[in-house]
């Protein structure tokens, strides 16, 4: 499973969110200057770092879901390959008997043969797009169960913006000491585990 578009989501969301919070502060500021004449101090504006790679990577759910995607991705190719031969072992037969074969025979043989070449290919089509549709579905589930969780975190440790802070991320330095990834990692998987062990409980709060 290709994992890198939730990365990209949850990297365009966090930096719309950035522009708005700076844009929001320093909007804010200019107003207050223009009214009284004064600078105020700019807030300390709480901040912490991810590296979401290192968190779908050490994610057991995610892990789940990537297992679950290659082995039906694996069973469409093998169901696939399968009629693929069967079409092809059709138009051997034909091709060898195509000399015992009347005109009308051979005509109704090979419309019948180019028919079902033609559905092979809408087959083919339709594995492609319910492959897209769950591998779309799977990104979502992800994207809200992470986002969901650093919402919840950044409100009880009164954070105000978590950013995506890895190789590719706008984020050009960041303190160690604001990186709370082993502390996602541990939370989200905790929370996965209990869902394991209490199926009920999470059925009730869905």
């Amino acid at each position: 499973m290709n994992v890198k578009n939730l990365s990209i989501i949850i990297n365009a969301v966090l930096i719309v969110a950035l522009g708005v919070l700076y844009f929001l502060h320093f909007n804010e500021k200019s107003d207050i200057e223009e009214k009284t004449g004064q600078v105020e101090e700019a807030p300390v504006i709480q901040v912490a770092y991810i590296n979401s790679d290192s968190i779908l990577a050490n994610y057991t759910y995610a892990e789940k879901l990537q297992e679950d995607f290659r082995t039906k991705t694996e069973g469409m190719e093998r169901d696939y390959q399968n009629r693929v031969q069967g079409l092809q072992k059709e138009i051997t037969d034909y091709q060898q008997n195509a000399g015992n074969l009347t005109i009308n025979q051979a005509k109704a043989l090979e419309e019948n043969l180019m028919q079902k070449q033609q559905n092979l290919q809408l087959y083919q089509q339709k594995l492609q797009q319910d492959l897209m549709v769950q591998e779309a579905s799977m990104n979502k589930d992800l994207y809200e169960r992470v986002t969901g969780f650093l919402r919840d975190y950044g409100n009880e440790n009164n954070l105000e913006l978590i950013v995506k802070y890895d190789q590719g991320s706008d984020v050009l330095f960041a303190s160690d000491a604001m990186d709370i990834t082993k502390i996602v990692i541990d939370g989200l998987n905790a929370a996965y585990e209990n869902e394991q062990q209490n199926p009920a409980d999470s059925t009730a709060t869905e």
